[in-house]
């Protein structure tokens, strides 16, 4: 028994290989053959009950065994019978959540905590009085169903409540598999609904997720060794995915992420279902309900949308449109009986699209976010992928990493939703809108995104109906979508080379406009740290100065030395440091006048990430052996950086009385604990000569003091940078920088450009 216990609680190999269902079936079937060994044969009136996981046969490694101790309240014996039980799992290593209670005080128990009644909902006997048992069993259901009016609105709002605290499975890298929404937890939720009789048993579907989930947690607390482990790691993700049989850790990824949809979304529509219900069960209806018209075809019903008496889905394939459109305009859901019956009924849609049915589209991409919830349901029972077969390879497809919060199919809907609050800053937010929702639809496909993308709006545009012309400004929206991204946070505005360059890929105003609004929404829809009044800003100059273009007017840009700048050049202080506010409350400008130096950017860098300031963008100037040196960073903590403190710590680095190399060595060990991500890919190099200067595009994986060490391995190859410029996006930079050699002969050096990546790769490890 010692050693089947020890396995239960994770502590051997004796299950090695054993995974999934088999698994569950086989930490049940010993745990029930331990228990019912120490339970023995005490007679009847007595009744030892699973609840919780272990009573619904999903156990794990290192699961608690849940047990309450059922009497009848004439067991004199009944303290030692419990002693001989619990006290060999204890020594046993084995996880213990235990009661001794007669029938009545178990469901007085229920009564009073939520989670001890959905525990008891699903108990399951182990030993002992049968009779007891289904006692028991039927009591604290009938009561349960009674009560419901009170307990459901309190299950459900501990559903919400662990969906604030633990955030979604399918949209998080690391999702908690038991916890977040759309996990374990609230399929046993469903699962109380039904016991209710307030809804109906979980689908297939969902029971069909659910062991996607049970399967991975599983293996998840294989590899934690018993531990109390339900996130899904992404150090773990590779060996879960090999022990689960999925070709790889993506692969793995999508199924956990679609069954985390699944889930969710059953969860919504079967609640709002309940609650429709319990908030109408003391009013009686009267007569026939009511049907208000919502479209043709489609009605509002008790606060759904349903199919109108004469509706024909068989012939008429646009109503799917209309239901979704009826729907998101007001803010309900569709029945679940005119989902169901628009899935078994409707066919595919005509090609081309009839122009009712791309304009139908249209409108409900222009309710925004209530679109979202619409586009889900159809998603759901297959529609979406009906009416668009291009969708299958990007739904649930995971983004994995930090930057993107959404799978890729809802960050398509997510940035449509987005752009429809841009509609009327366009000429033609029809395309703006289409544009949105395909502009990433080529990540599903192997190769380059864009390109794959491209292909695939090419050939979709003419099915939905659209002109040669408009089928066009789709692709330029696609093969375009991250220009304004990339050239305001990657490229100098302020050169005339990169505004030239905007203006003709864009290839007119029209174009242009609708890039600028699409660029807003994407970022939106990518993350909290895709889009900052910052960048706003950035990408307005940039997309002001390209429309300068299309006017005819010459590319905007600063003279050589501003105002200001000579200004600051004039001041007598040897070294000078100003730290002044930027619009963005989270950000400062440093601006440092010290005499010039080769070195002096590396160590103000440097100096600026000893005091936990992310540079976003650098410039370095030069007049008269004095160096002008200008950044725009982001404080990554709520104490505002002083000048004080800048200065004396860049005087003690140039007088070699502060050693940044080991400080900022010191800041890279603490920072990558903090960092739990799989190793990143080797740093990048690109040389770009399209511009006045050379740019050096590096990529590489972030770390404190990244910034610091390819400024000084530029400066150490013998190049100045006049412009850095600083992107942080999910786990790497990718950081540009606009350099010149000091020295004009090196440019000449066969193998110059080698040597110079080499240094740069050799200062990043």
């Amino acid at each position: 028994m010692t050693s089947r216990l020890a396995a239960l609680a994770g502590r051997s190999d004796e299950f090695s290989g054993t995974v999934g269902p088999a698994l569950r079936r086989a930490l049940v079937d010993v745990a029930d053959a331990a228990l019912r060994d120490l339970f023995g044969d005490p007679g009847v009136g007595v009744v030892l009950m699973a609840v919780g996981g272990y009573g619904r046969g999903e156990p794990a490694f290192g699961s608690d065994l849940d047990l309450v101790l059922v009497h009848n309240g004439r067991q004199d014996d009944i303290t030692r019978l419990a002693e001989a039980i619990w006290y060999p799992l204890w020594d046993a290593g084995v996880d213990l959540d235990h009661s001794v209670r007669t029938v009545d005080e178990a469901v007085a128990v229920a009564e009073s905590n939520l989670k001890a009644a959905l525990g008891l909902l699903d108990a399951r006997t182990i030993a002992g009085d049968r009779i007891l048992a289904a006692s028991l069993l039927e009591r604290v259901r009938a009561r349960w169903r009674a009560r419901s009016p009170h307990r459901l609105p309190e299950l459900a709002d501990m559903v919400a409540d662990r969906a604030r605290r633990h955030g979604e499975v399918a949209f998080l890298l690391e999702p908690d598999l038991k916890e977040a929404r759309g996990g374990l937890r609230d399929v046993h939720a469903l699962a109380a609904l039904a016991t209710a009789w307030a809804a109906e048993t979980p689908s297939v579907r969902v029971l069909e997720a659910q062991q996607v989930l049970l399967d991975a947690r599983g293996e998840v607390r294989r590899l934690a060794r018993g531990r109390r482990q339900d996130r899904l790691l992404l150090q773990d993700q590779a060996a879960v995915a090999t022990a689960l049989g999925y070709p790889d850790s993506l692969a793995l990824a999508h199924a956990t992420a679609d069954a985390g949809r699944t889930v969710s979304w059953a969860w919504d529509s079967t609640w709002y279902r309940v609650s429709a219900g319990l908030r109408s069960s003391s009013r009686r209806r009267r007569g026939r309900p009511v049907r208000q018209p919502l479209d043709q075809g489609v009605v509002e019903q008790d606060g759904e949308v349903q199919l109108a008496r004469d509706a024909d889905p068989a012939h008429d394939p646009t109503l799917v449109l209309r239901a979704a459109a009826a729907a998101a305009r007001a803010g309900i859901p569709i029945g679940r009986y005119a989902l169901d019956r628009l899935a078994r009924e409707s066919p595919p849609m005509p090609a081309p699209w009839p122009d009712a049915a791309r304009q139908t589209l249209v409108a409900l991409l222009a309710t925004g976010a209530a679109m979202v919830g619409a586009m889900e349901a159809l998603d759901q029972v297959g529609l979406l992928v009906r009416l668009l077969p291009e969708w299958e390879p990007v739904r649930s497809r995971p983004q994995r990493n930090p930057y993107h919060r959404f799978t890729v199919d809802r960050h398509l809907l997510e940035t449509a939703a987005s752009a429809a609050s841009s509609t009327r800053n366009v000429d033609r937010p029809d395309l703006l809108l289409l544009g949105a929702l395909l502009h990433d639809i080529g990540k599903g496909r192997p190769g380059d995104h864009t390109d794959a993308g491209i292909e695939i709006v090419r050939d979709l545009a003419p099915r939905l109906g659209l002109p040669p012309a408009d089928t066009d400004v789709l692709v330029t929206m696609v093969r375009h979508h991250l220009l304004l991204t990339e050239a305001a946070t990657r490229r100098d505005i302020d050169d005339p080379a990169t505004i030239e360059a905007v203006a003709q890929a864009a290839g007119n105003p029209r174009v242009l406009g609708l890039l600028h609004a699409l660029t807003e929404a994407d970022s939106l829809a990518t993350g909290p740290t895709a889009w900052s009044p910052w960048k706003a800003r950035l990408v307005g100059d940039l997309v002001e100065r390209a429309m300068a273009v299309h006017r005819g007017e010459q590319a905007p840009y600063p003279p050589a030395l501003t105002d200001r700048q000579r200004a600051l050049f004039a001041l007598p202080d040897t070294y000078h440091v100003d730290v002044n506010p930027l619009p963005d409350d989270t950000m400062f400008e440093i601006v440092v006048v010290a005499p010039d130096r080769p070195g002096l950017l590396a160590a103000t860098t440097g100096v600026l990430a000893l005091n936990r300031l992310d540079v976003r963008r650098a410039s370095a100037r030069s007049e008269d052996g004095r160096a002008l040196l200008q950044a725009a960073v982001a404080t990554t903590h709520s104490e505002v950086p002083t000048s004080a403190k800048l200065r004396g710590d860049l005087l003690r680095v140039l007088d070699g009385g502060l050693d940044l190399e080991a400080r900022i060595a010191s800041r890279e060990q603490a920072y990558a604990i903090t960092r739990r991500w799989p190793p990143a890919v080797p740093p990048k190099i690109i040389f770009d000569d399209s511009g006045s200067d050379t740019v050096i595009e590096i990529r590489a994986p972030d770390r404190a003091g990244v910034l610091f060490r390819m400024v000084r391995a530029l400066s150490d190859a013998g190049l100045g940078v006049r412009t850095a410029i600083v992107a942080t996006i999910g786990l790497d930079v990718v950081n540009a920088f606009y350099v010149q050699e000091v020295d004009a002969g090196m440019a000449r050096r066969p193998g110059r450009r080698d040597d110079v990546a080499n240094i740069v790769l050799a200062a990043l490890g």
